[in-house]
């Protein structure tokens, strides 16, 4: 059987917070993104951030498994995600959110 060392475990748990942080991230961006036009906003973005925060601390609690230096070789992937993922997505223009709402709202 396999010892595992802590160099192997410190990897393990950055690779785990990426992971998390990819999750976590790209699931932000893609809420935002669908939160001006979906039907229900508000339940969109309670549902999506109650899930992401949950699935997070399930996950740091998992790789942690008690030891504090795993959970923030895990914290610091998750970070390096943030790092990443703020990088790579796309951004898009500033939007006239006053627009947005006259061409959604509809006269009684």
């Amino acid at each position: 059987m396999m010892m595992m060392t802590d160099g192997f475990m410190a990897i393990v748990a950055v690779l785990a917070g990426l992971a998390l942080g990819t999750v976590f991230f790209v699931g932000l961006w893609w809420t935002v993104r669908r939160a001006l036009t979906a039907q229900q906003p508000g339940l969109l973005v309670l549902g999506s951030m109650l899930a992401r925060t949950g699935l997070v601390v399930v996950g740091f609690y998992s790789v942690s498994d008690g030891n504090w230096k795993q959970l923030l070789f895990c914290l610091a992937g998750f970070i390096i995600a943030r790092l990443i993922w703020v990088r790579v997505l796309p951004k898009t223009q500033a939007v006239n959110a006053t627009a947005i709402l006259e061409g959604t709202r509809h006269a009684p």
